[in-house]
């Protein structure tokens, strides 16, 4: 019987940086402080693992173990003695280091997209029907009349415009006038310019109280259907005008 009929399937890596990698978080070590003779010693024995098993080896495996001894190597040397105006001395395992932690970030952007596909590969789509016997003769069109949403964007854009700021400090006089009465005089300012005007000349006033009111009257009178509000197109200057029965 031939001894290649037994065979030990080891842990598959897609090359030494893999390995590495793997080593580095089995052993949860800093990436950024490696200890280069475990490290060393696991890598190589996993390569003579392998070697023993007769599997092939690839030359990249062996590069990266020869890259290894060599740090480590460089690490057993004593350091030397450094003036003021040398540069810092360089650590071997700089290069290697950012090696792996740009491996590790495509690694883990790869897996995030594997994780993604396998997600998307459990959502199932309804292929497209064909409606068109569902489809109606109706169209719809955009009505003119405005809504109390539009008056409330308007009224805020008329403030805006005003640039009305309150004082610092003020003296509050109270004035009593009732939304009847300004509920006249919109109507009464609407008839001076023959039926309709813009909303922002129903606003001639600068304190808080008279615009707020007036506001609110003007509110009251849609409500009892006197006044009616439309705008003629998008972003045109909404329109009040006496209603038919006024």
């Amino acid at each position: 019987m031939s001894e290649d009929i037994y065979k030990v399937k080891l842990e598959s890596f897609e090359g030494p940086l893999d390995l590495l990698l793997h080593l580095v978080n089995q052993y949860e070590i800093d990436i950024y402080d490696i200890p280069l003779k475990l490290i060393t010693n696991q890598y190589l024995e996993y390569v003579h693992t392998m070697q023993e098993l007769k599997l092939d080896v690839a030359s990249e495996y062996l590069v990266m173990a020869a890259t290894l001894l060599e740090i480590k190597s460089k690490m057993l040397l004593p350091k030397q003695e450094l003036d003021e105006e040398s540069f810092y001395e360089e650590d071997p395992r700089e290069e290697l280091i950012q090696r792996l932690v740009e491996y590790r970030k495509y690694k883990e952007a790869a897996d995030s997209l594997k994780e993604r596909e396998h997600e998307g590969n459990q959502v199932y789509l309804k292929h497209p029907e064909d409606l068109t016997e569902f489809k109606g003769d109706v169209v719809v069109t955009r009505s003119d009349t405005v809504s109390v949403t539009d008056l409330t964007l308007a009224f805020q854009k008329m403030l805006r415009r005003k640039k009305w700021l309150e004082p610092m400090e003020t003296t509050i006089q109270r004035q009593e006038i009732s939304i009847e009465e300004r509920m006249d005089d919109v109507v009464s300012l609407l008839n001076k310019h023959s039926g309709s005007t813009s909303f922002q000349q129903l606003f001639p006033y600068e304190t808080r109280w008279e615009i707020v009111a007036t506001f609110l009257a003007i509110l009251e009178l849609m409500k009892t259907y006197r006044i009616t509000c439309y705008q003629p197109s998008n972003f045109m200057e909404i329109t009040v005008a006496l209603s038919e029965e006024v």
